[in-house]
Order: C-alpha cells, then sequence, then structure tokens
C-alpha cells in the first residue's frame, strides 16, 4: 500500500513537472547535470512542535519532492509519461516488498525513502536501479 501511494505521488510530480496538473502547491524544480531534474524540498520552521512537523513531512508538498528526488535520473529526464509509468514500476517492482506483518519487526517502513537511507538494502537498490 505505501509504495502504490508513493508511486501515484512521483506520477503527479511527473505531471507537475511537465504542466500536465495544476501546479497549487508551487512545487518547484530545477536542473542538475549529475543529477537531472530536482524538485525543491521547502524548509520549515526549526522551533515546531512535533506535531506540526509531523504534518509537515507527510504533506504532498514536502513527500513529493522527497520521493521524486530519490527516482534515479534516467527515470526522471524521461519526457513521456506512458514510458515513464511503464519504466517507474519496473522500477518500484525491483524494490523488495515488505509490508508490515501483525507480530514482526519490519526491516523498515516499506517506502521507498526508507529503502534509500538503508545500508543493507542499498545493493538490492542499486541492483534494480541499474537494471532499468
Amino acid at each position: 500500500m505505501v509504495v502504490r501511494r508513493e508511486r501515484y505521488m512521483i506520477l503527479h510530480m511527473w505531471k507537475l513537472l511537465h504542466g500536465q496538473t495544476s501546479n497549487d502547491l508551487d512545487v518547484q524544480f530545477y536542473k542538475r547535470s549529475r543529477f537531472g531534474t530536482l524538485a525543491r524540498v521547502p524548509s520549515m520552521c526549526r522551533g515546531s512542535t512535533s506535531g506540526h512537523q509531523s504534518l509537515y513531512d507527510n504533506s504532498f508538498a514536502v513527500k513529493g519532492p522527497k520521493l521524486w528526488n530519490s527516482v534515479p535520473y534516467h527515470l526522471n529526464s524521461i519526457e513521456e509519461f506512458a514510458t515513464f509509468k511503464t519504466k517507474l514500476t519496473t522500477f518500484l517492482l525491483s524494490i523488495p516488498d515488505n509490508p508490515p506483518v501483525k507480530g514482526y519487526t519490519a526491516p523498515n517502513s516499506n517506502s521507498l525513502l526508507a529503502w534509500r537511507m538503508d545500508a543493507s538494502a542499498s545493493a538490492v537498490c542499486t541492483l534494480g536501479w541499474s537494471t532499468i
């Protein structure tokens, strides 16, 4: 469920980048020669409460750019939506799906962002990113 939701967020970010949907949140993109097109993650006040921090972290304005920035360069540079969607699906299927199971401890939250930060899974993710 987490990966499916994140897939939809990444697809929506692609549509924002290419002007196929309205950019109500004013998500900004910038190009880097080494990493392709990246999205700017908005900053938050330092003195905010943990409740506000949680709301901030889970909002589309923050999570969308973070997910977009975690997509490999060869994917975020694709110009055609159907091709991007297919390659993104292939990429996401290469990442292990470990949903939470009652009574067992999950290795991470099963999010693309968690897999990017998980050192033990980096070999699996790198393999998936290089084969697409």
